[in-house]
């Protein structure tokens, strides 16, 4: 009896050098990753010059993914936020840093010329590190598909990353997020054609799909942006920012198809721990 006195004094003043105990025996059912949402931005600069700022500046990402040798940089933990998503909604919800993983991808962005705006390409190397990246992140958080989103779609009248050269198709095709069905859009399309909606239907279906988004009746510049950067995802080849019947066509079957559940994705194995790096790494 002593013995066991003695044993439960130690325990006590242990415990009270470094902290209560607490017992981790039991586990709730009722719960899930405090990683809700995956934001994919581009850094509209070099690889120095995107690491600079992402580790010495006032903002941040989780993950930095080169151009030149498709590295996978990994600068903030993903049980910390990292300031990557600014003042941001998505159906209702707002604030994304403190419930996302942010991706930054090395790319200029565009170039203004006097014969027009040109967007950069992103190399294949470094889209298949983005997807392997990506899946690996979905797998662990289990995030929904619909929450795999653009930097533009959470804040499109002051942002539009990843811009249009970023293929989303190849993420749907690889299962990771919702597509519209071509044939039913091209359907819907004749029907528009005949009649295309007001301003007002476009605001909300918008809205429907998740975006902030006036609720005005009116084209004006805000509606025209959200408009845009809704039509770099589904309709790189034209975002005019133009309520057009396409645009009406993807809206309804977007907005109207069933979510896919959560599914596990196949993550590929060559993103391990030694492949993503931390950010002070010469590599």
């Amino acid at each position: 009896m002593n013995l066991l006195l003695l044993a439960l004094t130690i325990v006590m003043i242990s415990g009270c050098a470094s902290g209560p105990y607490i017992d981790t025996r039991y586990t709730s059912i009722s719960q899930d990753s405090r990683v809700q949402f995956l934001i994919l931005h581009y850094t509209a600069g070099d690889f120095p010059v995107s690491l600079k700022t992402l580790t010495q500046g006032p903002v941040s990402s989780h993950y930095l993914v080169d151009d030149a040798t498709a590295g996978i940089y990994r600068l903030v933990d993903e049980n910390r936020r990292a300031y990557h998503a600014g003042e941001s909604y998505w159906k209702g919800s707002t604030r994304l840093n403190a419930s996302s993983i942010g991706i930054e991808i090395v790319n200029p962005g565009y170039r203004d010329t006097p014969e027009g705006r040109i967007w950069f390409d992103f190399p294949e190397s470094q889209i298949s590190a983005v997807l392997e990246l990506v899946k690996k992140i979905v797998v662990e958080h289990e995030i929904k598909p619909e929450r795999i989103l653009a930097h533009s779609d959470i804040a499109p009248q002051r942002k539009v990353d990843p811009g249009p050269r970023f293929p989303w198709k190849r993420l749907a095709d690889a299962g990771l997020i919702p597509w519209p069905n071509a044939g039913q859009v091209a359907l819907n399309q004749i029907q528009f054609e005949r009649q295309l909606p007001d301003i007002a239907w476009f605001q909300r279906k918008l809205a429907e799909y998740g975006f902030a988004v006036p609720q005005s009746a009116l084209l004006d510049d805000e509606t025209r942006k959200v408009i845009t950067v809704f039509q770099m995802k589904y309709r790189p080849a034209r975002f005019d920012g133009t309520p057009d019947s396409e645009t009406a066509a993807l809206l309804e079957v977007l907005t109207t198809m069933q979510m896919p559940a959560f599914k596990k994705v196949q993550p590929v194995s060559r993103i391990e721990s030694t492949t993503v790096r931390s950010g002070n790494s010469n590599g």
